[in-house]
């Protein structure tokens, strides 16, 4: 089994002020912005100038594989979070997104958000984390029973 870290989502409710507390304040560097005005929100992928330097990520074209990062999400339509809703989720490439659900259905883990897609799912931790497991490489072709499965609960 293989596993990859890839980012740590965070929601924000001021871009702007995000983005100058994780790049000026910590040392970010901004590697990736992409605003979805058809969904209305902004996602803003930060890195450790160390860890860009060590991918050997020149800026251009896609990220490098093994980058950590960062996601500020910011919902347009949102200024404020309560509960610990800015926490968003971890996320983890992992080499077969069908064995990797099966895995954790036998451990009695509810897969909240099935890979329908072949592509992405969504699990929780014992504590209430949302995990985000993507396919490595291209999605795989979509498959039952994830095919037809419902979301469960919130992911």
């Amino acid at each position: 089994m293989s596993v990859e870290f890839l980012h740590t989502m965070i929601r924000v409710g001021d871009i702007d002020a995000a983005v100058k507390f994780f790049c000026q304040g910590l040392g970010l560097t901004e590697v990736r912005r992409n605003d979805y005005p058809q969904g209305k929100y902004t996602l803003v992928f930060l890195a450790a100038p160390e860890d860009v330097a060590r991918s050997g990520w020149n800026g251009e074209g896609k990220l490098p594989a093994g980058l950590p990062m960062i996601e500020l999400t910011h919902n347009w339509d949102e200024t404020e979070y309560a509960g610990g809703r800015n926490f968003g989720h971890l996320a983890y490439r992992v080499d077969d997104i069908y064995a990797a659900c099966e895995r954790f259905q036998k451990l009695g883990v509810t897969i909240n958000r099935p890979p329908r897609d072949g592509h992405m799912a969504f699990v929780r931790s014992p504590d209430g984390i949302s995990i985000e497991l993507l396919q490595k490489g291209e999605a795989k072709a979509p498959a039952e029973p994830w095919a037809s499965a419902k979301n469960i609960g919130s992911w």
